[in-house]
């Protein structure tokens, strides 16, 4: 469940509201750094909620906006505060995308394309830690378990009563083939996935390879929506060494048109769970066969 005091939610908005007052008083970020003898990445950094921001850091911008209301001041000035305290996840030590965590964790809605993988949110622990494992090999089991755990416990999000994360997935058949594991820790994994995509707050689409060439060739990306209006959509990118947060308008919107096409394509929600339940079978039998079961 999202806490009542995101930090990563806090910045994010705290952020908006120092590019507004920046843009208010006609000023460039170029133009702000000069005057505080700072970096202009630092302004665009503290603006884009990238960056933990200081009270000091809130003081000297309304300073150099000419923010007379004090009440505002003193409001921006908490949300400073409040943004650096810890998310659940800081518990875990350093967590490489936990910028995405805190959005996640905030997020009303997210829409997931998936070309390799089954989706985090959708992964057994078996799975989890075959995935973690294959795409790090040389990280320590003890680094693998705190990665797995922290991938389980993100999915409280759609395991919550009341008001769960409403989750669309469009799977590329690729993840369902690709051999992750073992076949029956794929067996598993895939009959999870059926399971939860019974659940009325849960899609899961295939994309078939008959398919061929589609919007989402070039690969992952995920597109996250907040209840609060303050808070735009954002389209992210998973990288090896960072990760990319796309929050104009017209980027989001981008990506929202493809991942309708990206819909459109794929089988039907009912045609995907048999596709899925077909494919876990396959991997029964051949598990069957390799053991003599």
């Amino acid at each position: 469940m999202a806490s009542n005091v995101n930090p990563t939610v806090r910045r994010r908005r705290l952020g908006q509201e120092l590019r507004r007052l920046r843009e208010l008083k006609g000023m460039t970020a170029e133009e702000v750094a000069e005057r505080l003898l700072v970096s202009q990445s630092k302004i665009s950094r503290l603006e884009n909620g990238r960056r933990s921001i200081s009270q000091r850091d809130v003081r000297d911008l309304c300073g150099v906006y000419e923010v007379e209301d004090q009440r505002i001041v003193e409001s921006l000035m908490q949300m400073a505060k409040d943004s650096r305290q810890q998310g659940w996840w800081h518990a875990f030590g350093d967590i490489p995308y936990s910028v995405y965590i805190g959005l996640e964790t905030d997020a009303e809605s997210l829409r997931v394309y998936e070309p390799q993988i089954i989706t985090g949110l959708l992964q057994t622990r078996a799975y989890a830690e075959a995935i973690i494992r294959g795409g790090s090999p040389e990280t320590s089991d003890a680094e693998i378990d705190k990665r797995a755990q922290v991938r389980l416990r993100r999915q409280d999000r759609i395991a919550v009563e009341g008001e769960p994360l409403r989750l669309w997935v469009v799977l590329d058949e690729a993840a369902l083939r690709r051999v992750v594991g073992s076949r029956q820790v794929m067996r598993e994994q895939l009959e999870y996935l059926a399971e939860m995509s019974q659940r009325p707050h849960i899609t899961v689409q295939v994309l078939p390879f008959d398919v061929g060439a589609h919007p989402g060739i070039n690969g992952q990306y995920s597109i996250l929506e907040f209840a609060d209006a303050a808070d735009s959509s954002v389209v992210y990118i998973e990288g090896v060494t960072s990760d990319l947060y796309l929050e104009k308008a017209h980027d989001v919107q981008k990506y929202t048109v493809m991942y309708e096409h990206l819909r459109a394509q794929a089988l039907n929600a009912d045609q995907s769970r048999q596709l899925i339940e077909d494919v876990a079978k396959e991997y029964a039998r051949e598990y069957a066969r390799e053991y003599g079961r």
